[in-house]
């Protein structure tokens, strides 16, 4: 018999969802971890050359795309969202709130013979687990009596390959189309006021802690791919990539899971717990994401190589190493360091943000925490600007296409 939650926590002035941003570092044998103290804990002492087999690589992926963590209490039983759903989100709304279509879970020659506009299409989609990051449970007579989400809603889209919106997974892409504050703004349970919160983030962003203490100040979905070698996936480097992966499944996505930090005030155990035992593959998937290769012809290589010595000499002394971030080494930076808005950072453990990992630099703009910066020229005129580099405009011409190549 399953005992009762128990919950001790900062009261929840807001309801809050999924912003799965970075996933899972713990050992294999690890499955038993408990509390959010002993995830560091694991994390320092995981030997970082375990070679992962077939079988974790396949389990993790499975609870990546499919894997609710019993979320529904939130999105079924709070929010009511699978009432919305099944009456009036269409194949083409989903589409433009940037929900996705995984084409490799469709009978062939589906999308051309069903009706995109009626919601009776998105019940069966969601039968068939194709909407990207959503998974439900409908009935014999087509109704939908439980609606979660998994980790892939942020951190998955599709190469449109079929039709925008619809094609193969990207596993570890920020899906920066996605519009969740939208999405949870649909919820017949919500005040006005709640609502407008939501609606005002945008496509791609997410605030992981609007729930907790009743601010607003999203973030842009970051991707995921690309982190074999990196610590603390988060903007903030609170804690390590299982810390965020447990504070994000059990705080924002509603799973049914254990997640404890005295420093905000947050302790949350469950029985069964739903969340813990699936960290370690979760994990082992995860880092297997490699940061996607620039496509062919989308630089200046002879810029890029000028481009490289600007970086060297202007970028390397944060962004070091293979890993490409000096956090990894315990470093922060005061937001005033770098010209960054720290209202966001303000909320956080560390009041401070860690310098970010260079990877797949073109696949997701915008860039910065927030956002803030539309272009990757934007981003080398912001630092020419802040941190007084001198750059004339073809060095950063040049500087930009050198980042385009990572």
């Amino acid at each position: 018999m399953n005992r009762p939650s128990r919950v001790r926590w900062r009261p929840l002035k807001h309801l809050g969802i999924c912003a799965p941003i970075g996933f899972a570092l713990v050992a294999l044998a690890y499955a038993g971890l408990q509390a959010n103290g002993s995830a560091a804990a694991a994390e320092s002492a995981l030997a970082q050359n375990a070679t992962p087999t077939p079988a974790h690589l396949a389990e993790g992926q499975r609870i990546f795309r499919f894997d609710t963590f019993g979320d529904e209490q939130i999105w079924t039983d709070r929010l009511r969202l699978h009432e919305v759903v099944e009456a009036a989100v269409d194949p083409i709304t989903a589409l433009s709130v940037g929900l996705k279509v995984d084409a490799d879970a469709l009978p062939p020659g589906m999308l051309g013979s069903v009706d995109l506009s009626d919601p009776a299409t998105t019940v069966a989609l969601l039968r068939l687990n194709a909407v990207v990051g959503l998974q439900a449970t409908v009935d014999n007579e087509n109704h939908i009596t439980r609606l979660g989400v998994t980790c892939a809603l942020c951190h998955s889209t599709v190469d449109d390959s079929v039709a925008p919106g619809v094609g193969r997974r990207l596993d570890g892409w920020a899906n920066r189309d996605l519009d969740v504050g939208t999405i949870i703004a649909l919820s017949p349970v919500l005040t006005d006021a709640q609502k407008a919160v939501y609606r005002s983030w945008g496509p791609g962003k997410y605030d992981p802690r609007y729930n907790i203490d009743g601010l607003n100040t999203p973030l842009a979905l970051p991707p995921i791919y690309g982190l074999a070698h990196v610590k603390n996936e988060t903007y903030t480097a609170d804690g390590p990539i299982s810390y965020w992966n447990a504070y994000v499944a059990v705080t924002q996505m509603g799973g049914q899971g254990n997640f404890s930090d005295p420093r905000l005030g947050i302790e949350i155990t469950h029985a069964p717990d739903l969340v813990t035992p699936k960290l370690a593959p979760l994990l082992v998937y995860q880092k297997s994401l490699l940061a996607p290769e620039p496509a062919p012809g989308s630089y200046d290589a002879a810029a890029a190589n000028r481009g490289r010595t600007m970086f060297a000499r202007n970028c390397m002394g944060c962004h070091m190493g293979v890993d490409g971030t000096d956090n990894n080494r315990g470093v922060l930076h005061d937001p005033a360091e770098t010209g960054m808005d720290g209202a966001y950072a303000a909320r956080t453990v560390t009041g401070a943000y860690r310098t970010t990992p260079l990877r797949g630099l073109q696949y997701h703009a915008p860039y910065f925490h927030d956002g803030s910066a539309a272009t990757l020229a934007d981003v080398v005129s912001h630092y020419d600007r802040v941190r007084g580099l001198g750059l004339d405009t073809l060095q950063q011409q040049d500087l930009v296409e050198f980042l385009k190549t990572l």
